[in-house]
């Protein structure tokens, strides 16, 4: 096996597990891999002529066998130049990477095409997740590619068509009176006796190294350099964990050189742990207060490893922002005057960029990419969602379902 764990907290090294997310030092364990060896086979003219998915870069994901893949096409998302909003902004370069032209119309698919992967390699074929909502379809339809029976755990008011892709992909769905947290709670309470494997964010490791994919395809999409700037909003922050992880390998393998860029979160005001905590100087605190903001993958205020992604960000030379409510909505519209379909998340990140260069942190030079993570259509309400039953606990949970 050419890859194994490293905690980037302590420097400890252990051997790969699936199910394994924390060092005993209580710091998230990261996918490391023999570098010398992947350079082998892994080469920028072998990429030429490599499937146009994200297991093109299949030396930097951890999986051994190629029968263990399990892929409906996700990954190789166009990466579109902004050139009308570039005429009225003062930047240098703006670009939008389209995530929502993934399978299940979401950023999500690669995190669980990775997961799911590493499940069937060790013979795991029952799987749950909590999830705002683009996980939880995304799960329900790998699972049922996969043929693993699939547990989705969301908030009660997660968006109708979301929840009506979890039920038509065959996944046994519930609704939760609480936050994404409060889901996941639910699981951990009847992981043992259910037999579920945990596959929430940084719960085991191939969310995170899914999502890694899309730095990696980035700097190739981009020949094999990288923009000043990168605004991505953040939720659980698995995908600010993975980009960061993929341009330390593609440095060291030297497929990149020179500075990193300048990571940005954002959130919705309202669920805004991670801007709090950047701006109090000191370490990262979930936010215990009112969550006053909307329900999408933003809304995590306790993310699994908020002072991961704060080093992240800080060493990056980043920042976390929040934007309104309102902001959000005009940057959709504003993302649709240009051909682009953005959910709430990926408008939060035009919203973040249009506040950034108002206070002058983003520079009239920058070359900016956003993440657009999924599209508007998943937002809209739907009916079937009325019919489910909502729990609040793992007791409330085996009562529903007796």
């Amino acid at each position: 096996m050419n890859y194994g764990f490293l905690c980037r907290a302590c420097g400890l090294r252990l051997s790969f597990q699936p199910g394994t997310s924390r060092c005993r030092c209580g710091g998230t364990l990261l996918v490391e891999y023999d570098l010398e060896r992947a350079r082998r086979t892994l080469t920028k003219e072998s990429l030429k002529h490599r499937v146009t998915s994200m297991w093109r870069y299949r030396e930097l994901l951890p999986v051994q066998s190629k029968d263990s893949i399990i892929s409906l096409g996700e990954g190789w998302s166009p990466l579109i130049r902004l050139h009308y909003a570039e005429r009225l902004l003062p930047l240098g370069k703006l670009w939008v990477k389209r995530e929502e032209q993934n399978p299940t119309g979401s950023f999500k698919a690669r995190g669980f095409s990775a997961a799911l992967s590493i499940a069937r390699e060790y013979g795991i074929n029952k799987v749950a997740v909590n999830s705002n909502g683009n996980a939880a379809s995304a799960l329900a339809a790998y699972a049922a590619y996969a043929g693993m029976e699939a547990y989705v755990f969301v908030p009660r008011d997660c968006p109708g068509i979301i929840v009506e892709e979890c039920v038509q992909y065959g996944a046994h769905t519930c609704l939760v009176d609480g936050f994404i947290h409060d889901a996941g709670k639910i699981i951990i309470d009847g992981q043992q006796e259910q037999g579920w494997y945990n596959v929430g964010t940084l719960k085991e490791p191939g969310r995170a190294e899914g999502k890694k994919t899309m730095g990696l395809e980035l700097s190739e999409q981009l020949g094999w350099r990288l923009p000043d700037v990168i605004i991505y909003p953040t939720g659980g922050g698995s995908g600010v964990i993975g980009m960061w992880n993929a341009f330390q390998q593609l440095k060291q393998l030297g497929f990149i050189q020179g500075d990193l860029p300048r990571m940005v979160s954002v959130q919705e005001a309202g669920c805004q742990p991670l801007v709090d905590s950047m701006a109090s100087g000191s370490g990262f605190k979930p936010q215990s207060g009112h969550v006053d903001s909307s329900p999408t993958g933003m809304r995590v205020p306790h993310p699994p490893d908020g002072h991961l992604i704060l080093s992240i960000l800080r060493e990056s030379g980043g920042i976390a922002i929040a934007v309104s409510r309102e902001e959000i909505l005009q940057a959709g519209a504003a993302y649709g005057r240009q051909g682009i379909s953005a959910s709430p998340e990926g408008a939060a990140a035009l919203a973040g960029l249009t506040r950034l260069i108002d206070q002058g942190w983003i520079r009239p030079n920058d070359e900016v990419v956003l993440f657009n993570t999924s599209h508007a259509m998943k937002y809209m309400p739907w009916k079937l969602a009325a019919s489910l039953p909502v729990v609040k606990t793992y007791q409330d949970w085996l009562r529903a379902v007796k």
